[in-house]
């Protein structure tokens, strides 16, 4: 393992059952993705469970007992005897904070913090910028866009004491639709996935909270569902700051085209999305509302966000091999798509 983490740089948490020995676990040096474990008592004796959240150990019967460390490794062999051992000199902890923000189960607990409470402190510090940038005397509603926006969404609404409703109904047969590949099929999903009651949005002004925005596909629609709901005006918020840059620690972001907020302002996402305003919540203020429950958390790998990569070996000239690659294998990205991803690389060249 100490050899491994010499070789390989990125973003890694792995389970392995080695045939006739027992299970290896271990974390990437740098503590970016999850990685927990937990154990349960029986007559037979002390089990164990590795998982990358710890809501599956609940599910199974395991008490939860900590994270495994970054660049630690972990091996609980055939007798049931566990052992553990820091393989990475100078290791830190770093965790991805689109876990926190989107990814993880909010009823997980990652690296000490509870993600559904961070998720509440998302939406105390949005309901600050809000208060800054729009007159809540003119937001009739606040409305999550279901499912990982609700305790944003619920915390903002009663910071600023303003009614919360929910005018989506989801369809949970749906999968997540940033990660589907195409602009179409992500456009057809999103009105498969989500359904307008326009009881909930005839005539008011209503204030849309989504954890996220990536490529905009599903927030343009969520807006046109709005108003054709009825809404009057359609104000949108998002709990996380603009993503920018693209994810290359295991987070399907991988072209810089594809982004919404990549070369735009917020003014200009704004018009695109087709809302009456846009409001972001801060860099730092998304940082600290985890900071607030979990002290110990310095930094975070939040690349998508500020375009800082912590392993080192990010270049541009790597995030251009990567979107070369992405245009001649993925024939699902539709021709507006691949021409934008054209005509970046041809001004990244050119400048």
């Amino acid at each position: 393992m100490a050899e491994l983490h010499k070789r390989v740089q990125g973003a890694y948490a792995c389970v392995a059952e080695i045939a006739g020995y027992g299970v290896l676990a271990f974390r990437d040096p740098l503590g970016i993705r999850p990685l927990c474990y937990g154990v349960a008592e029986s007559q037979q004796g002390t089990e164990y469970l590795v998982s990358s959240e710890s809501v599956a150990l609940e599910g199974l019967g395991f008490r939860l007992v900590r994270d495994i460390a970054p660049g630690e490794a972990v091996f609980i062999d055939l007798e049931g005897n566990f052992h553990a051992r820091a393989c990475a000199p100078g290791a830190s902890l770093n965790p991805c904070v689109f876990e926190y923000v989107y990814f993880a189960r909010p009823d997980s607990v990652i690296d000490g913090v509870s993600v559904y409470d961070a998720r509440l402190k998302m939406g105390e510090y949005l309901a600050e910028k809000v208060r800054r940038e729009l007159w809540a005397g003119d937001i009739d509603v606040v409305m999550p866009i279901p499912d990982t926006s609700r305790p944003s969404a619920l915390q903002l609404a009663n910071r600023l004491n303003l009614d919360y409703r929910e005018g989506f109904i989801k369809n949970r047969y749906v999968g997540r639709t940033f990660i589907m590949p195409g602009q179409s099929v992500r456009r057809k999903s999103v009105r498969q996935k989500l359904n307008a009651m326009s009881i909930e949005f005839r005539g008011k002004n209503v204030l849309l909270v989504d954890d996220s925005i990536v490529r905009g596909t599903t927030s343009h629609e969520i807006v046109q569902m709005a108003r054709e709901a009825g809404a009057n005006k359609i104000y949108f918020a998002s709990a996380a700051p603009p993503v920018r840059y693209p994810n290359v620690y295991g987070i399907d972001m991988p072209t810089r085209a594809e982004l919404i907020a990549s070369g735009r302002s917020d003014d200009e996402i704004r018009r695109s999305i087709g809302a009456d305003a846009l409001v972001y919540q801060d860099i730092e203020s998304m940082q600290q509302s985890i900071r607030d429950l979990g002290p110990h958390l310095a930094r975070f790998e939040a690349s998508c966000f500020n375009g800082q990569y912590i392993t080192g070996n990010v270049t541009p000239e790597y995030l251009d091999r990567i979107e070369r690659t992405r245009l001649g294998v993925d024939r699902t990205t539709e021709e507006p798509v691949r021409k934008a991803q054209m005509n970046l690389q041809f001004n990244s060249a050119r400048d």
